[in-house]
């Protein structure tokens, strides 16, 4: 103990939090410790152990974030409040999906199917099932040229969404405009229909029978994680109102589980009004996201160029 009977040392305190997040199973134990209690001294974890001391106060602080994380599973981004979400920080907590690293390959692959900057119009990217806001605001973010909307339906998670959308935006990116609707409605955006350069997605998709570990089952919401019994039930008519908003040429990227690429790909195949479906996978080999391209009117079947176009659903 430090003979200073007011600060305690921060050895000390980060010693004693991982020891209590290992007891209780977290994985990550020391990484999680030194996050948490650099968040609480406000500095940047490298510089943690620079620091000689913490007052009692902030080591109170730090014990009551590492009791929730360990005895109720809170997960660590809602405890410090954000989610790293590829370029940005983004502002979590309880109602909302925690961005994961997944989702930055799709990402990444629809900026690079966007047409460059200064080729033609201005890009309109939608973002169906927004959360957070994580794939509009990183878009955006960018893309300073694109016109981004965000979609999301339920009350807590827009919440989350059109705080981060102010939060960029105060700090210098292009707005993105947020809508409380519901990214399955036929008459969705009814105004940008066949004008949309991107449609994205990371929507609810993972089977009801799926096992998930017990911080995202108590903590996350329901409504941003489950796709019903097959893991389809949002995605289907998804798919459908992409349709509808994407010009010819335009581009749709949807997650999914991946248990059920195969079964994505179909089901935007199916829709018809699609050319080269492909699916691919993250950085771990596991399917992950299904893309494609919105043709002219024209319906499956019309030629034997549909033949060959369903290929990619193999790819």
């Amino acid at each position: 103990m430090s003979s200073d009977p007011v600060r305690v040392p921060v050895s000390g305190v980060v010693r004693s939090a991982t020891r209590v997040l290992r007891d209780a199973g977290v994985d990550s134990a020391p990484a999680e410790a030194q996050l948490i209690c650099a968040h609480v001294l406000g500095v940047d974890r490298s510089r943690l152990m620079v620091l000689d001391h913490v007052s009692p106060a902030e080591a109170r602080r730090i014990e009551g974030l590492v009791d929730a994380r360990a005895r109720d599973r809170t997960p660590l981004q809602y405890l410090l409040g954000s989610a790293v979400s590829g370029r940005l920080d983004l502002a979590v907590g309880p109602g909302v999906f925690i961005p994961r690293p997944e989702t930055e390959l799709l990402i990444d692959w629809t900026l690079a199917a966007m047409p460059p900057p200064g080729t033609g119009h201005a890009p309109v990217v939608v973002d169906l099932c927004a959360g957070s806001g994580a794939i509009a605001l990183e878009i955006a973010h960018a893309r300073p040229d694109a016109h981004v909307h965000a979609v999301e339906l339920h009350a807590a998670a827009f919440a989350w969404l059109r705080h981060n959308a102010d939060l960029r935006e105060a700090a210098g990116d292009t707005p993105v405009e947020v809508h409380r609707a519901d990214a399955t409605d036929p008459d969705l955006l009814a105004g940008l229909r066949g004008r949309v350069t991107a449609v994205v997605s990371n929507p609810p998709y993972i089977p009801v029978t799926d096992d998930l570990p017990a911080d995202v089952l108590a903590h996350e919401p329901a409504s941003a994680l489950f796709g019903g019994e097959d893991g389809l039930a949002v995605v289907t008519p998804l798919v459908d109102v992409a349709a509808g908003l994407l010009a010819p040429g335009g581009t749709l990227a949807v997650e999914h589980d991946d248990t059920t690429g195969a079964a994505v790909a179909a089901v935007v195949w199916e829709q018809g009004c699609f050319g080269t479906v492909e699916q691919h996978t993250d950085l771990a080999g596991r399917p992950r996201f299904v893309t494609a391209t919105r043709r002219a009117a024209r319906r499956r079947g019309d030629d034997e160029d549909d033949t060959r176009a369903q290929k990619g659903i193999t790819r």
